[in-house]
């Protein structure tokens, strides 16, 4: 006889009422009641979370690059918190735009 087996045996059994379907107990319970149309009518709409979370689509999309960046560059543009990568990607932009202007 295997361990388990000897364990399940040591153990009281369930009372019928414990083995009755979970339905039974269900339909037996005092706030259980099937509902009516005019319980529908009360019901008021549940506001839906919308399908997309987080910040909304840009119209140009970025690309995802692995840049190395001399420490002291990371330094200064983390100094001022959150959106480092934002105000490097504004530098750079501000950057090419000078340069596009000087070779025109």
């Amino acid at each position: 006889m295997n361990r388990n087996a000897k364990i399940r045996e040591d153990l009281p059994g369930n009372s019928a009422a414990e083995e009755a379907p979970p339905s039974a107990a269900i339909e037996a319970g005092p706030d259980n009641r099937e509902l009516t149309a005019k319980d529908f009518a009360k019901v008021m709409p549940f506001p839906v979370m919308p399908k997309r979370r987080g910040r909304p689509k840009a119209a140009k999309h970025k690309i995802s690059v692995t840049l190395r960046l001399d420490p002291g560059v990371v330094e200064h543009f983390r100094r001022d918190g959150r959106g480092w990568q934002t105000r490097i990607n504004d530098a750079l932009v501000g950057y090419v735009a000078n340069q596009q202007r000087d070779h025109d």
